[in-house]
């Protein structure tokens, strides 16, 4: 318990530190926020342009020096309150992640649209990655040198060398392509009548209807396939790095001696060692799949966390850009910490204290 305390004290200064980068490089980026604010406004009067640009100024606090300016946007997230509560103590409150200064909505209502969809993604891409990769691992380990051994390995070094943008173009153009095979939906999460389907397929004038959930699902098909096929293939090969290396080991030769079966030996020892570095790359992987849903979410046109970040970069929308940040160093740190724990149920000779 002492070390998960520590633990999350010492996420407090790593993400301050996080968001400190990204609020001045948009700072001091050129023009910085307050000329891509005037940008929209088009062309105007050099009397009606300065009294906008004082009026942004104001609204947002831009005429302040920048470490002022992220001062307060630092009080404006934290939960503590410093002096207002009774006889001055702090008190804590609900993070104010500001508003959106091109959307005109509140920042947190963008996240709370568009969070779950990132992590719906990555949720599903997970199981995915690592049931098959470690399946896939230990098969090849087991066939060492054989044709599923080298196979699967060409094939795996190939899938992890493609590049995600052009996997995204390609299954467009064939396999959502209405002039090629159909067969998934290019874009979107949803079609245009998912609203008055019912939840469940259901079976009506001979014929089925897919419904609300199974309409999602079948979008969510290729999405999930881009985000997932890169880290299957290096997951793979990790494992079977790992559980090669562990068949050759003292404790495996033993029992074996003492007619443990085959399967005990693998599935209940040799797995079970395995896991440490597959555990350690987990703490990345969950980073890496956020970065990912970036590309796969502006390919498929989904408005999750990675097509808000982009759009919101453009806009230099700083607000918005700031709050992803610390969303996705909130969830990296918790990946992290979720993969220390572990480690000790993994392999129990591993301590924190």
């Amino acid at each position: 318990m002492s070390y998960v305390i520590r633990r999350l004290l010492l996420a407090i200064p790593t993400l301050v530190g996080m968001t400190a980068v990204v609020f001045f490089i948009m700072a001091l980026s050129p023009g910085g926020t307050g000329a891509a604010l005037l940008s929209k406004e088009g062309n105007l009067k050099p009397q009606e342009r300065e009294a906008i640009k004082k009026y942004l100024e104001e609204r947002y606090g831009l005429n302040k020096p920048v470490i002022v300016q992220y001062g307060r946007w630092l009080g404006k997230i934290s939960p503590l309150q410093i002096g207002n509560g009774p006889l001055g103590w702090p008190w804590f409150k609900s993070p104010d992640l500001g508003e959106s200064m091109f959307r005109s909505r509140r920042v947190s209502d963008l996240l709370g649209d568009a969070v779950p969809i990132t992590l719906l993604l990555n949720l599903l891409s997970l199981p995915i990655i690592y049931s098959l990769s470690v399946l896939m691992g230990i098969t090849a380990a087991r066939n060492r040198g054989g044709l599923i051994d080298v196979g699967s390995g060409t094939v795996l070094l190939a899938a992890w060398s493609f590049p995600v943008i052009l996997m995204g173009l390609l299954l467009q153009g064939y396999l959502a392509n209405r002039d090629v095979l159909y067969w998934f939906p290019a874009a979107q999460l949803h079609d245009m009548q998912a609203d008055a389907m019912s939840f469940l397929p259901y079976y009506i004038d001979g014929h089925w209807e897919r419904g609300w959930l199974f309409d999602t699902a079948w979008h969510l098909i290729l999405p999930v396939f881009c985000l997932s096929y890169g880290s299957f293939a290096f997951v793979a090969k990790l494992a079977r790095g790992s559980v090669l290396e562990n068949i050759g080991a003292d404790y495996v030769r033993t029992a074996r001696a003492k007619g443990v079966s085959q399967h005990d030996v693998l599935y209940r020892h040799v797995l079970r060692n395995s896991l440490i570095p597959l555990i350690t790359f987990c703490s990345t992987l969950l980073p890496a799949l956020l970065g990912g849903a970036i590309i796969v979410e502006t390919i498929f046109s989904i408005p999750g966390m990675g097509r808000l970040l982009v759009e919101s970069i453009s806009l230099k929308d700083r607000e918005v850009v700031l709050a992803i940040t610390l969303v996705s160093g909130l969830l990296s740190l918790a990946g992290n910490l979720l993969a220390d724990l572990l480690y000790a149920v993994a392999d129990p000779r591993v301590t924190f204290d």
